[in-house]
């Protein structure tokens, strides 16, 4: 074990072993190969090639040098064509507070049986008077940010339950093509993070339509990993135990408390009727310590679920007959 992989679990760097392609013995080989390759794109402004920092990029492309490489590419050219997005990108900047106190993102204290940290995104709550789209794409980019400093999560990666509960079609007409791009650009081909599903519950016939929209800019491998569930919690459960879900999903934790994440980054005492005067959170000292719960819901603690869901396909009660299942979609 490197200094870089200090405070990683043996179970963890197991599981980067044989997951991620990582070897201690050509960890910093493996750095330095991608840092070379800086040179050829002189274009882009490395703001920042430290090896710890390089290393997140090759855990997200399971140490292909070159895809690692291309995607730190990707991290700096994003921020460098969107200027905007990324000045003063900061948890008390107002836009970004704004969307942090409505819950976006929300993030559970607990993991799941993989270790995967859990965001949620409950979509009714966007107050459109309030919120726009793109501060809402900023304060989801700050919190990865955040999120990925810890070095389990740059292995174990994330989860992403995404409520359609109430959204409504004019609420939905705000979800251009053009913004729906610069979200899928910005968190699919420009961020190091290791998403293990996108679960859709409770959407209505038009976020359907939008997901055929954008669904040529996806991956195939982004495509295979979401799942749409509508009111079918069951199938759900197949993939994320109901330990490690709120009520809201049908889980056994409480329901979620929408201030918790922001209240995480904008300090202890923030206060959601007053304005937050101090220095804004650094995200480089961001830790996390095991809640017993999490504890409950890690690999060591539970055996993986003997129902398998094949991914890109799902089971979904016809609402006529909660004994009928069919295939709600098939993703490949």
């Amino acid at each position: 074990m490197t200094h870089l992989q200090i405070g990683l679990s043996s179970e963890t760097i197991e599981k980067a072993r044989l997951e991620l392609n990582e070897n201690p013995d050509t960890l910093h080989q493996d750095i330095q190969q991608v840092r070379d390759m800086i040179i050829t794109r002189p274009d882009i402004g490395f703001l920042r090639t430290d090896d710890a920092f390089i290393l997140r990029f090759l855990r997200a492309r399971k140490f292909n040098q070159m895809e690692a490489f291309r995607l730190l590419a990707q991290y700096f050219q994003y921020r460098q064509l969107n200027l905007d997005m990324f000045k003063n990108l900061k948890a008390d900047d107002p836009g970004v507070k704004r969307a942090l106190m409505d819950g976006f993102p929300g993030v559970l204290d607990s993991r799941d049986h993989y270790g995967r940290k859990i965001l949620l995104l409950f979509a009714a709550n966007w107050d459109q008077s309030r919120n726009s789209f793109v501060d809402i794409l900023r304060a989801i980019l700050l919190s990865l940010e955040v999120l990925i400093e810890d070095q389990e999560l740059q292995i174990n990666g994330f989860i992403l339950i995404i409520d359609w509960s109430n959204f409504s079609f004019k609420q939905a007409s705000k979800l251009t093509p053009s913004i729906l791009r610069l979200a899928i650009e910005g968190l699919q081909d420009s961020f190091p993070a290791r998403f293990g599903g996108v679960h859709f519950v409770n959407q209505p016939w038009y976020i359907h339509a939008l997901y055929t929209i954008i669904k040529p800019f996806l991956k195939d491998k982004t495509r295979k990993r979401i799942f749409l569930h509508g009111n079918n919690l069951n199938s759900l459960h197949q993939l994320i135990p109901p330990e490690c879900l709120p009520s809201e999903f049908g889980g056994t934790l409480p329901p979620y408390d929408m201030g918790t994440w922001a209240r995480t980054l904008l300090g202890p005492d923030y206060n959601d009727e007053n304005e937050y005067t101090h220095t804004s959170y650094n995200a480089i000292h961001v830790k996390y310590a095991p809640t017993n719960v999490e504890r409950d819901c890690s690999p060591k603690y539970m055996k993986r679920s003997q129902s398998v869901v094949e991914p890109g396909t799902l089971m979904h009660e016809d609402h006529r007959d909660s004994e009928n299942t069919q295939p709600l979609l098939a993703l490949d």
